[in-house]
């Protein structure tokens, strides 16, 4: 019987529960409707910003390309090899190791160097009828259209930094204050268009299939196409300059050695041939000798002078073997379909967002009401929520 009335007892608290689930569904669905014009009110307007950012936003085109690193140092074994070992030439000496990792790529493109040169180099804009730097174009009013939603976040969320900036004034030239040539920096307007370069230029690298992908994006299609062109062409460049560093290095100074050796072989040549003109009809021991000396100074420096010839050339094919060069399977191509804005996307995202907000609303003012502020409805910029 005690048992019994246990169950009963649970059954009604269950069905309590229940009840009391179905009531706060039933109350929420209640209260949304009651206070759907304002949920209505909220996404619309929210539904009429993403509207005006859409068909404000200007279009954007991405060019891309894809590459391959190689090296042509392992085909020393093949034909090349042969011919230099017919020579007299070891290429095995020379070999410069590892190809330079392709994960190393992003850290070239943010060197200094290869930002300024990509800054300062020149491309075709509609706005201009000859090609223009990046610099001239994001730092020259004239070659600026004019962008609402850039121009409404500069003076929203950006306001803060334009009043800082207007009481620091215009900052100086860091490179004038500079001592050492070899010490690079950056003005305050290089450092914004790298700003906005870091979001235009990019490259991912896939590590597994020994890949990478550089894209750029601009505002109109050839300044699209042709940034993505010259990144991979600074690309290619700056790879080469690190990754024959040290073999160049060691061809600048066996030429130097070279040609000083060359010199002393010459003079040697010289001073040996007419000693031996001078003294053709004398027999002495004491000339002989002489003679003697100056062949053994000569055949030394003869030696040292081909050794040097066979290095020379030794160095010069190992900076050709070691160059790397970055195959591209994706050659950049012109893009005619813009890339961003996805309008819909952003219409949606924004009406969702105001319709969320506008429910969230509805439930967080009397949960204020309730627990921390009993007066808050007597504000004026709270809404009346039924």
């Amino acid at each position: 019987m005690e048992n019994y009335t246990q169950n009963q007892d649970k059954m009604v608290d269950n069905n309590s529960k229940d009840n009391h689930d179905e009531i706060d569904i039933v109350e929420i669905i209640q209260k949304l409707w009651r206070n759907r014009k304002f949920i209505i009110l909220v996404t619309v307007v929210f539904a009429a910003i993403g509207f005006f950012i859409a068909i404000s936003s200007p279009n954007i085109y991405t060019a891309s390309c894809t590459m391959v690193p190689q090296t042509g140092q392992k085909s020393t074994s093949g034909s090349l090899g042969g011919l230099a070992a017919m020579a007299g030439i070891n290429l095995g000496s020379l070999s410069s190791g590892e190809v330079l990792s392709p994960s190393v790529y992003p850290k070239i493109m943010t060197n200094i160097n290869f930002q300024k040169e990509l800054i300062y180099s020149k491309f075709h804009f509609s706005v201009a009828e000859q090609p223009i730097t990046l610099y001239d174009y994001y730092t020259d009013k004239k070659y600026q259209k004019f962008n609402l939603p850039a121009t409404l976040k500069k003076f929203t969320i950006g306001l803060p930094g334009v009043i800082i900036g207007a009481i620091k004034g215009k900052s100086e030239d860091p490179n004038s204050k500079s001592d050492s040539a070899s010490i690079q920096s950056l003005t305050e307007k290089e450092k914004n268009i790298l700003k906005i370069l870091s979001g235009n230029l990019s490259i991912t690298v896939n590590t597994k299939d020994g890949y990478a992908s550089l894209s750029a994006s601009m505002t109109e299609p050839l300044a699209a196409a042709e940034l993505a062109q010259k990144g991979q062409e600074l690309l290619q460049k700056y790879i080469t300059e690190f990754k024959i560093a040290k073999v160049a290095n060691n061809l600048v100074f066996v030429e130097k050695s070279y040609e000083e050796s060359k010199r002393n072989f010459e003079s040697k040549q010289e001073e040996l041939a007419k000693y031996r003109d001078a003294n053709k009809s004398l027999s002495s021991a004491v000339a002989k000798t002489q003679e003697e000396k100056l062949t053994s100074e000569y055949t030394l420096l003869l030696n040292i002078y081909t050794e040097l010839a066979k290095q020379k050339e030794q160095a010069k094919i190992a900076v050709t073997e070691t160059t790397p060069v970055l195959t591209v399977i994706e050659p950049v191509v012109v893009p005619y379909e813009k890339s961003k804005p996805k309008r819909a996307v952003i219409l949606f995202i924004y009406t969702f967002l105001g319709f969320i907000l506008g429910i969230g609303v509805v439930f967080t003012i009397p949960y204020l009401e309730s627990h921390f502020f009993p007066d808050i409805r007597n504000y004026r910029f709270i809404p009346k929520i039924n």
